[in-house]
């Protein structure tokens, strides 16, 4: 799954449009690499968002096509935040 695809249906960030931004910014870091929003998010990546004053590091646990509220923040665990 494309990283904006994944940053948008775990709500990581509301919006799919603002993870591509996020992505063309240098934001987004997998695994210690600026990651562009076409990188193929794999289980056992660590993707660290820095937006504004939230800085964030996560890693992935599953990945799924679709989520809701309640299952989203399933697919990932928060290592710092």
């Amino acid at each position: 799954m494309r990283l904006d695809k994944y940053l948008k249906i775990t709500r990581l960030i509301k919006r799919r449009t603002i993870a591509n931004e996020a992505c063309d910014a240098g934001k987004i870091v997998i695994n210690g690499v600026p990651a562009k929003a076409s990188y193929q998010v794999k289980v056992g990546d660590v993707i660290e968002i820095g937006m504004g004053a939230r800085n964030l590091k996560v890693k992935v646990v599953s990945i799924s096509e679709y989520a809701n509220k309640e299952t989203a923040a399933d697919q990932y665990t928060i290592l710092e935040g």
